[in-house]
């Protein structure tokens, strides 16, 4: 067992690692299991596109309003408290979800209240966990830390995580959102236990949190590398967002998917990543970063599309094993330039403006997404995805390169700041998408 454990966390990532890594792959486990329960018991509710379209929507509109308030919190406060904080509260909103429930009192109303109160919480919990791990790792280190971060998400909240989640709902719609909430608040538990050193902002500075926020967008703006990401993972989350707000009509209505078959795309996805995370340090080392960009941002387009053509669950079952994977890759290379591109002092901040990007581009795409399956049916979403994906592919196709050389310590800063150790999810990550 005690190697086992070397293997998965080795000695040397220390036992605070360990501690992050056992919070986070509890955490996601929970998450993985809202998943599938979450979209299920919308739909339980209702079968109108848009009001589904709006419970993905009022998750994804928290980070958009309170995600730049967060970045500056976490470059300020203590950031292992402000997970615990609010993990425990997001474990209360969850007995409430499961109580209203069990009680027969649940209604669409009280769903989207709870999802929104739900997305406000995650976002301080993630932005202030996604700046641990540069506290905890030394730089060289954070490839391996942040595999190992990935393995787990990808193991536990998209493989695991999804099917339980749907089984669970299958026996009793109250029980996936019970299991939820006792692994959120074990995995504050867990942080409780992890040792940080002081952060390295100056505690004598008093400055206005909208010039800390305001500091962030600057620094962002003048990374070129940093710059193209966000600006990327906005436009692509846009397309993405439309589709992926109505997948479980998608699933059901299109593909004929019960409940079950709805958790197995995102276990099918899951396992394509798991697939990647043995791949990558192979791929990393024969292809370079910017053309990883390439390739990946290509496969997320024709996904949209092979999945607007196909009515045969098989056939999307194999587009969603390949866009795992290029989740996964995307995801890791993205999070990797970010960690050792961005001071640490500025962790917080800059993270912010990534999950603004990341959040803008759901909101409005799920917006977009709703409107267009209500008028023009289930699959419009997904044809809208793949023609946005394709025209931007070839807008953004020369700025990709900035990226290769983004995450070299001492690169391109215009106010020359000495490069940190730094660390940023997933959908994520941490629970951000990408």
């Amino acid at each position: 067992m005690s190697h086992l454990v070397d293997t998965v966390a080795p000695t040397r990532l220390g036992a605070g690692f360990r501690w992050l890594l056992a919070s986070s792959w509890i955490s996601n486990l929970g998450d993985g299991i809202a998943i599938a329960a979450g979209p299920l018991l919308v739909a339980s509710q209702t079968d109108d596109a848009f009001l589904v379209a709006l419970a993905a929507l009022v998750q994804w509109l928290p980070p958009l309003l309170f995600g730049l308030y967060a970045g500056a919190l976490s470059d300020r406060l203590d950031r292992r408290l402000i997970v615990m904080t609010v993990d425990v509260l997001r474990a209360i909103v969850l007995v409430v979800i499961a109580t209203s429930i069990a009680t027969g009192t649940v209604s669409i109303a009280v769903i989207l209240v709870a999802l929104f109160l739900l997305g406000t919480a995650e976002v301080f919990a993630d932005n202030a966990s996604q700046t641990l791990l540069p506290m905890l790792v030394r730089r060289q280190d954070l490839a391996v830390a942040n595999s190992r971060i990935q393995a787990g998400f990808i193991t536990v909240n998209q493989l695991v995580g999804p099917p339980v989640g749907a089984a669970l709902f299958a026996a009793g719609m109250a029980w996936p959102f019970v299991g939820q909430a006792i692994m959120v608040a074990t995995g504050a538990l867990l942080v409780s236990r992890i040792s940080l050193p002081a952060h390295a902002r100056d505690p004598q500075r008093a400055a206005a949190i909208r010039q800390d926020i305001a500091e962030g967008f600057r620094w962002v703006r003048h990374h070129a590398a940093v710059r193209t990401l966000v600006l990327t993972i906005f436009t692509f989350n846009i397309t993405f967002g439309a589709a992926w707000s109505v997948l479980v009509l998608y699933a059901t209505q299109r593909l004929g998917l019960g409940e079950i078959g709805f958790g197995l795309l995102t276990t099918v996805s899951a396992m394509g990543g798991l697939l990647s995370t043995l791949a990558y340090g192979w791929i990393t080392r024969r292809v370079s970063l910017g053309n990883i960009m390439r390739i990946g941002l290509i496969i997320e387009t024709f996904t949209h599309l092979g999945l607007a053509i196909t009515t045969v669950p098989a056939v999307a079952m194999a587009i969603f094993f390949v866009f795992g994977g290029h989740a996964f890759v995307w995801s890791t290379t993205s999070v990797t330039i970010r960690q050792r591109a961005v001071p640490r002092e500025l962790q917080g901040r800059v993270g912010s403006v990534n999950t603004v990007g990341v959040f803008g581009g759901l909101v409005v795409g799920s917006a977009l997404g709703g409107t267009l399956a209500r008028l023009f049916g289930v699959t419009a979403p997904f044809w809208f995805a793949f023609a946005g994906s394709a025209l931007f592919v070839v807008l953004i196709w020369g700025q990709l390169a900035h990226i290769a050389h983004g995450d070299q310590p001492g690169g391109s800063d215009p106010q020359g700041r000495q490069r940190q150790a730094g660390r940023a999810g997933s959908p994520s990550p941490t629970r951000e998408r990408r």
